[in-house]
């Protein structure tokens, strides 16, 4: 199985799993009288659409290079980071809305059991997280690895509704508004996450030079083929989950130029199959006593 349908899978993962918990949220913040449980339920709404919006990215990403797009579609992919972490933003905002709303409105404490349903969430969703960001290392996909953090992100704001509904329930009389206190401090982590998300996306799409390991092994995979003497330049830009590298390597100076060409093929098709996550990779042959 390739990246392209492995990130795909992943995605129809955390649209079923949100789906799900969506509901079972929605059900018990209602039945539970939990508005923390309610404001979780909105973020796992969003967390639906949002990995809907990823798998259109993946879908689109995966068309093949043409005459308009020579290094492929896969720029869609920090561009529809973007749009999930404006969904982020917008629960975020929801969630603060609602809690605020709540604290200044009296109203009956959540029940206890409430409480037994948050914990089974709360490890669900970290485990969703470890399953879709191990998915997102393994195929270099931004927006996989921001919908990993959509589950962290739940996972986190269901934490918090458990804290403020234990202290509801413990404490008693007068404490019935502390998982809406608790919803509100989720919606300002929840901020903060998208921050992070956001980065290396703007860092992508920019072309930003983030890859030094994998420069280092191109280098090092480099000198591995015969007449390669060294290299100077290596830039990378990521395209989705593909990295186009641009190298200057050096030969002798007295090769022909179709020595130097044949060097420049062999050391292209080398480091694709050494490296498998590489896309376009352009070759630029230097002689070695250039200065």
């Amino acid at each position: 199985m390739n990246n392209e349908q492995t990130a795909i899978r992943t995605v129809y993962f955390s649209i079923i799993a949100n789906t799900c918990l969506a509901i079972i949220k929605g059900l018990a913040g209602f039945f539970g009288n939990s508005y923390a449980l309610i404001a979780d339920a909105i973020e796992s709404t969003t967390d639906i659409v949002s990995s809907f919006l990823v798998l259109v990215g993946f879908k689109y990403a995966k068309r093949p290079a043409d005459d308009n797009h020579p290094y492929g579609h896969g720029k869609i992919e920090p561009l529809i980071t973007f749009g999930v972490v404006a969904f982020l933003v917008i629960s975020a905002t929801l969630i603060a809305y609602t809690s605020i709303q709540n604290i200044q409105t009296q109203h009956a404490a959540p029940k206890a059991w409430t409480l037994i349903v948050l914990a089974v969430i709360i490890i669900w969703k970290e485990v969703s997280f470890q399953i879709v960001i191990r998915k997102s290392r393994q195929t270099n996909s931004t927006s996989l690895r921001a919908d990993a953090w959509h589950h962290r992100s739940d996972a986190i704001t269901s934490i918090m509704a458990f804290i403020g509904i234990s202290v509801a329930v413990i404490m008693g009389e007068g404490y019935e508004n502390a998982d809406d206190w608790a919803a509100l401090f989720a919606s300002a982590f929840i901020l903060y996450n998208s921050y992070l998300i956001l980065r290396p996306a703007l860092g992508e799409i920019m072309d930003e030079q983030l890859y030094d390991d994998l420069i280092e092994e191109i280098r090092e995979r480099s000198m591995e083929v015969p007449g390669v003497l060294g290299t100077e330049k290596c830039m990378i830009r990521k395209s989705g989950m593909k990295f186009h590298v641009d190298l200057h390597a050096m030969v002798d100076s007295e090769v022909t130029v179709r020595v130097g060409h044949d060097i420049s093929h062999q050391l292209k098709d080398y480091l694709k199959k050494k490296i498998p996550n590489l896309g376009q990779v352009l070759i630029h042959i230097e002689p070695n006593d250039y200065h």
